[in-house]
C-alpha cells in the first residue's frame, strides 16, 4: 500500500489531512493511465471509495486509441470495444489539463530529455495532484521511478491504512 503523505493543499488551502474535522476521511488520489483504465473496465475492478482517480484530459482518447488498435488487429470485436468505451466513460475521474500541469509536463520532459510529452503529462499530474501513479505500462513505470511514487493495482482496491 502506498502511504498517504499529506503534502498537497486541499480545496480549503489546508495541507491535506491537517485541520480537517475528524468525521471526514482522507482520500488518496491515484493517477492512472489509459492501459490501467482499460484494465479496470475489462476486469470490472471497483476502486475503493476512499480513493479518487486523477488523469490528464487525454486519457479517454488514449484509451480509445488502444481499443481501436485492438479491433484492427483482431484482439477485440467492435461491439466489445464500444461497450468498453461506454464503461470507460462511467469511471469517475478528475481530469486535468491546466496550464500548470502542461508546464510541469514540459519541465519533466526537458529534464529527462524525452521527445514526447505523453508520459511527462502523467508524471506532472501525479506530482501536482496525486499521491501515486498506478500504471500497467512498464515503460511509464520505469520513467516514473525517482520522479513520483508508483503504486500497484491492488492499491486502488484496498482501503487506506
Amino acid at each position: 500500500m502506498v502511504p498517504h503523505v499529506p503534502a498537497r493543499m486541499d480545496e480549503d488551502c489546508h495541507p491535506r489531512g491537517v485541520g480537517r474535522p475528524p468525521t471526514l476521511r482522507l482520500m488518496t488520489r491515484f493517477v492512472i493511465d489509459a492501459c490501467t483504465l482499460l484494465h479496470l473496465v475489462d476486469e470490472q475492478v471497483a476502486v475503493h471509495p476512499d480513493h479518487q482517480l486523477v488523469a490528464p484530459n487525454s486519457i479517454r482518447a488514449e484509451a480509445m486509441n488502444l481499443l481501436l488498435s485492438e479491433v484492427r488487429r483482431g484482439a477485440r470485436d467492435e461491439r466489445e470495444a464500444l461497450e468498453r468505451h461506454e464503461r470507460m466513460t462511467e469511471v469517475r475521474m478528475r481530469l486535468l489539463g491546466d496550464r500548470v500541469s502542461r508546464r510541469t509536463a514540459w519541465q519533466i520532459a526537458r529534464q529527462h530529455d524525452w521527445g514526447e510529452l505523453r508520459d511527462a503529462e502523467y508524471l506532472a499530474v501525479t506530482r501536482l495532484q496525486a499521491d501515486a501513479l498506478v500504471t500497467l505500462d512498464p515503460e511509464l513505470a520505469s520513467k516514473a521511478e525517482g520522479v513520483v511514487r508508483v503504486g500497484a493495482i491492488q492499491d486502488l482496491i484496498e482501503a487506506e491504512q
